[in-house]
């Protein structure tokens, strides 16, 4: 190794060494939580965190999209929170609930969500309960304080309601007549049904907002006072959502475009490739056309077909004439048996044939005219 090979070896050394001080002096080792996204049951159940606090609390939960009543019977110590929209309820399932609050259930059903809602519509439970409903307009934040609670819990996004003369009297109530109401609890038989403008307090899955909410204290002592009827009883609670399941198409549009991204690139790129091929890949088909020879044979049966073959027979005859004429101008100026002697003589046939052929043939004779035809061409050949 010479000398200068050992300062490059050096100096590269040096450099390596300050980096690395450099890095352990700049740098530190820490540690960092991140949240994975949601998986199974937590990324499509929105009541998924307070089933899980139910089940700490010691209440037995069970959630699900449907009733299934068949599946799972409702007990006369049961609760049932129906977080989906109540006009999805058959009217089966919705006599089968008020049968079973009036033997002691407890039941806690929302208003339908915002939007176009005629007064005349007929919402399962709702409706049997003597609950309606004010049409459609933007309303202010309603705030309802929570027993024992220094705060509130604000409704801001949920549909009020009224209650008609027919309704029980409530046992707990938030609002007016004259604005609406935003909860009421009413009576039925043995048990009751929680009437809620909005259960977003209660669902985690629809964002941070409502992840946050449900851990909020207020939004706690709510679902437990909303609970509270059945919620010692040793019943269970059944969660009732409705997962809002995105379009398939959605889906591939946001989640797929790394696959459908280039095979679209890779399928444009081809076009464009094969953008010179694009059009008739033969010529167009030369137009029909007739030769001159074609002309003429479709001119004569033309005109032998309407009865002019007497015309056809005399410009063959001129034809042969003419040739005749110059070829042999002795025998064209002879007429009659002396020129059919002459012919027949020099083509070696018999002086009728001659005269045969010369003769204009009688119309619609067509073996005469196709025999005398072929004659006086033979002979203007031969010439």
């Amino acid at each position: 190794m010479n000398l200068r090979t050992a300062l490059a070896t050096a100096l590269v050394v040096l450099l390596l060494a300050g980096l690395g001080y450099w890095w352990w002096r700049t740098h530190e080792r820490v540690e960092e939580w991140i949240d994975l996204p949601r998986s199974g049951e937590a990324a499509s159940n929105p009541l998924y965190v307070l089933k899980l606090a139910l089940k700490k609390d010691g209440v037995k939960a069970l959630s699900r999209q449907r009733l299934q009543p068949d599946r799972y019977p409702l007990g006369a110590r049961d609760t049932v929170l129906l977080l989906r929209d109540p006009r999805q309820l058959s009217a089966s399932d919705a006599k089968a609930l008020l049968a079973w609050v009036h033997g002691g259930g407890h039941l806690i059903v929302r208003t339908p969500p915002l939007g176009e809602l005629s007064a005349a519509a007929s919402i399962p439970v709702l409706t049997e309960l003597g609950v309606k409903f004010f049409p459609q307009r933007e309303t202010d934040c309603v705030a309802m304080y929570v027993e024992h609670q220094d705060s509130h819990v604000e409704f801001c996004q949920g549909r009020r309601f009224l209650l008609m003369e027919r309704a029980p009297v409530p046992l707990r109530a938030w609002g007016a007549d004259d604005t609406g109401y935003v909860f009421a609890r009413l009576p039925q038989g043995r048990g009751s049904v929680d009437v809620i403008a909005d259960l977003d307090f209660a669902i985690n899955a629809a964002g941070e907002e409502h992840e946050e909410a449900i851990k909020d204290a207020p939004h706690i002592a709510l679902l437990r006072q909303l609970l509270a009827p059945n919620y010692r009883s040793g019943g269970t609670v059944h969660l009732i959502y409705a997962a809002d399941v995105p379009s398939l198409w959605m889906t591939l549009l946001t989640r797929s475009w790394m696959a459908w991204g280039p095979m679209l690139l890779a399928l444009l790129l081809w076009l464009w490739r094969r953008a010179q091929r694009f059009g008739p890949l033969l010529p167009s088909p030369a137009s029909e056309r007739r030769s001159l020879l074609e002309h003429v044979l479709a001119s004569g049966e033309h005109v032998y077909r309407y009865g002019y073959g007497h015309l056809l027979h005399a410009a063959v005859r001129n034809a042969f004439l003419l040739r005749l004429r110059r070829r042999d101008p002795q025998a064209a100026a002879l007429d009659g048996e002396p020129q059919a002697a002459l012919l027949a003589e020099r083509f070696k046939l018999t002086p009728a044939e001659i005269r045969e052929a010369l003769a204009t043939p009688v119309a619609r004779d067509h073996a005469a005219f196709r025999s005398r035809i072929a004659t006086l061409i033979r002979l203007r050949n031969s010439l």
